[in-house]
């Protein structure tokens, strides 16, 4: 699977979208062991909590890519510029800004989340 090529794939079908409408975008890091990796960066527009942001790009990526179809989880890195204002500032620099959470979603509604 070519990540870099999910990701654009993602960025010109459905991260528009949430960029434009939310300010919210979010990449592929990794899918390895049926866990898709990734990497959000939540605006000012975007309203929802962490959990519910987790849970509804998770859902996302692996609903719209039929490479992650077979997910069983997802790990969800969060980068928040409403609480952080000076994080955007370094993303647009192409510095790593530090994560403000960690989200796991579990895809089956046999497990527990």
């Amino acid at each position: 699977m070519n990540i870099e090529e999910l990701n654009r794939k993602h960025f010109l079908e459905t991260d528009m979208f949430y960029r434009v409408g939310y300010g919210l975008s979010s990449k592929l890091l990794d899918y390895k062991n049926g866990v898709i990796y990734l990497e959000v960066v939540i605006g000012r527009k975007w309203r929802k909590s962490h959990n519910a942001t987790a849970h509804e790009l998770g859902n996302c990526w692996r609903k719209t890519h039929p490479e992650l179809n077979a997910a069983i989880g997802c790990k969800v890195f969060i980068i928040d510029t409403r609480r952080f204002p000076y994080k955007k500032s370094l993303l647009n620099s192409g510095i790593q800004a530090e994560y403000d959470s960690r989200k796991g979603v579990l895809f089956s509604e046999n497990y527990l989340n």
